[in-house]
């Protein structure tokens, strides 16, 4: 009596390629739509700028004050809470405001305080909707999908990786697509041959990407630990705006000023956030400076050039994931990469749709 055969165990390149497939078809939809909306927020600072108006004028940093006491004079109950910079247009703010009942509001202002737009809290222009939805799919839930899918992505494209990489001697072959053959063949040579020109610096995007959802407890974990000192006593009134700002620039010459958070109760420290020469955050600069409130005097000065290096990885997470580390070729080289991540996610599903019908014409046969 012959005993049946065995099946053959699929080797380990054949398992890898399984999982690969269907994790890739199993997140196309969301991947796809990350892609899109991640293309289309490259350049969403400058696009919103220009949308509300064109106007420059030079920071005047004297003139911002005064546009700070008209907005919450002291016998109104409201205060400012924080600048920061538009990240768009040069010299251009947006101050976000509290009222008596504990209200918010913001106002948009040139470099010298003229207003240029007063947006109420709940407006959502097709900017806003579009970073919303990159960044937690606008609400507080989706940010733990966003989470989940971009730690997918990451082992997906090294999975994807792993599966395409060459064998000895066949790299040429490999990168170079083929033109001839059947369409199945054809198609998986151009998505194997597509996906490794440029799969390292995509899993760098999305790595960081990913890295920065849970940023908070990574930083932890590696102990990049926040710029803070004990609390300062009030003892007399805080010092104004220009003040404590100009304290901030002198301390780290050359920087422009990025953000300003006003003191909080108990502390009476301006924290200020200003970019200075040379930083790859282009937008928001990662450098702190902390302002006594008491009398101008710098308490602490944090140049995110002599950060430690946990730090200094965590303030860079943002700009290599946005491409702004590599200035405006670095955003294009972002936009280049979410059309790759497109063209492969379309490819795989062709291509699964392709395999899929002899695989169904074979089974329909063999049932006649």
């Amino acid at each position: 009596m012959t005993a049946p055969a065995t099946p053959a165990q699929p080797s380990p390149r054949r398992r890898i390629l399984t999982l690969h497939r269907w994790l890739s078809l199993g997140a196309a939809i969301f991947w796809l739509l990350q892609a899109i909306t991640g293309i289309l927020i490259v350049f969403h600072w400058e696009i919103t700028d220009r949308s509300i108006s064109a106007i420059h004028r030079p920071t005047d940093l004297a003139a911002i004050e005064r546009r700070i006491e008209t907005l919450a004079p002291p016998e109104s109950g409201g205060k400012v809470t924080t600048i920061w910079t538009t990240a768009g247009l040069a010299d251009r703010y947006t101050i976000y405001l509290e009222d008596k009942d504990g209200e918010s509001r913001k106002v948009r202002i040139a470099g010298d305080g003229t207003i240029i737009d007063t947006p109420r809290e709940n407006d959502s222009d097709i900017m806003g909707f579009l970073v919303g939805f990159h960044h937690d799919l606008l609400g507080s839930w989706g940010s733990w999908i966003v989470s989940i899918s971009g730690v997918l992505l990451c082992s997906n494209l090294m999975l994807g990786l792993v599966a395409a990489w060459p064998r000895p001697g066949t790299w040429r072959i490999a990168i170079k697509p083929a033109t001839r053959g059947p369409a199945a063949a054809r198609l998986y040579s151009w998505h194997r041959a597509v996906g490794l020109w440029a799969v390292v610096p995509a899993l760098v995007i999305a790595a960081t990407g990913t890295l920065m959802k849970f940023e908070d407890g990574f930083g932890e974990m590696i102990g990049a630990a926040p710029v803070s000192l004990p609390a300062n006593p009030a003892t007399n009134p805080p010092v104004g705006f220009v003040t404590a700002s100009s304290a901030a620039l002198a301390a780290i010459p050359g920087s422009s000023l990025t953000q300003v958070a006003w003191p909080k109760d108990g502390d009476a420290t301006y924290r200020i956030r200003v970019r200075a020469p040379g930083e790859i955050r282009r937008a928001y600069g990662g450098s702190i400076v902390l302002v006594d409130a008491n009398d101008g005097s710098v308490r602490g000065t944090y140049p995110i050039a002599e950060a430690e290096p946990a730090r200094a990885f965590m303030s860079a997470l943002f700009p290599i994931h946005t491409g702004e580390a590599g200035g405006t070729m670095g955003r294009l080289l972002s936009i280049a990469i979410g059309l790759w991540l497109i063209t492969m996610i379309v490819a795989g599903v062709m291509l699964w749709i392709k395999r899929r019908k002899p695989r169904a014409k074979s089974v329909s046969a063999s049932r006649q």
